[in-house]
């Protein structure tokens, strides 16, 4: 079961390779409200790779803090590629930072539809120099272990992909 002492080796390793780098890491999280700058944060030191992140819960947060066009929101609903994507290099904007990884997400218990349903959640990742992608995943329990796997996910998804040489 994953749980936030879980989370703390990718973090470690996350932060040891930014600070080794000198780079800067920033979140747009929604439906984990925060929960990635936490696991974040929890190891020691974090200030030297992390310096904000963004819970944009509501679709009008995202627009006025990330700068998600209403207009993607409306054609594509918040939990979309799109969606992610925008937030992903919104944050990047907004925190003058290196990588960004942003999430949207149905955790439940409710809010779930026949084509989105609960446990559906998406991740946008982004870096300055234009690498972006998106991934969506579908988790299973209740909201917190949703929340909690999808966190993990972020970042052990994160590494793997722009640190591939890396190992937890």
């Amino acid at each position: 079961m994953i749980n936030d002492s879980t989370l703390y080796a990718p973090s470690l390793k996350l932060g040891a390779i930014l600070k080794q780098k000198e780079k800067f890491i920033t979140c747009a999280e929604s439906c984990t409200g925060g929960w990635i700058s936490k696991s974040i944060t929890d190891v020691s030191g974090s200030a030297n790779w992390f310096e904000s992140g963004f819970i944009t819960y509501s679709n009008r947060a995202k627009t006025d803090l990330l700068g998600v066009r209403s207009q993607t929101l409306e054609l594509y609903g918040a939990v979309s590629h799109p969606v992610v994507q925008e937030m992903a290099l919104g944050a990047l904007r907004a925190a003058s930072a290196d990588y960004a990884i942003a999430i949207s997400g149905i955790a439940g218990p409710d809010g779930g539809t026949i084509k989105q349903p609960i446990g559906t959640i998406l991740f946008g990742f982004a870096a300055i120099t234009g690498a972006y992608f998106s991934e969506d995943a579908h988790f299973k329990g209740n909201r917190d272990a949703v929340r909690c796997q999808a966190v993990y996910y972020a970042l052990t998804t994160f590494l793997a992909r722009f640190f591939p040489q890396t190992t937890l």
